[in-house]
């Protein structure tokens, strides 16, 4: 992380983006899990919010829930602006998930994926603001 420029990420800094990241994990796990959008509010922002509240509903609309269960995840800061407002990650991310209907397994995959995140400052903590899935090559890169 120190030679992300053009500014230097603090240790402070490099341990709460990694905690908040990873807790927005766990608030998006939950929203799936339990079709309730609201739990992405404390983890999410803008337009990150708003697309996976719009999966959120697309999912209680078709009566399924999702389960995510994330194993491993490969952090890569890539860019942190000079006044210190967004920080640019690229995760490579190992998960399984879970489909359920009406409680009834229908079955479960693995995944991997690498997502690309955006993540600002808020008064206490840092929110994801933009969260996109990206291609991997056919190496899983």
């Amino acid at each position: 992380m120190d030679s992300v420029g053009p500014r230097t990420v603090e240790k402070q800094t490099q341990t709460s983006i990694v905690r908040d990241y990873l807790q927005a994990w766990q608030s998006l796990s939950r929203a799936l899990a339990q079709n309730h959008a609201a739990a992405l509010d404390d983890s999410f922002t803008g337009i990150a919010r708003d697309k996976l509240a719009d999966a959120v509903r697309d999912q209680a609309n078709l009566g399924i829930q999702t389960h995510y269960r994330d194993r491993t995840h490969n952090l890569q800061v890539i860019f942190y602006s000079p006044e210190g407002l967004s920080i640019q990650l690229l995760d490579n991310v190992e998960y399984d998930i879970e489909l359920r209907e009406k409680g009834k397994l229908l079955g479960t995959q693995h995944a991997s994926s690498r997502y690309m995140a955006v993540l600002t400052p808020t008064e206490s903590k840092w929110k994801v603001r933009i969260f996109e899935a990206q291609p991997l090559d056919v190496s899983g890169h």
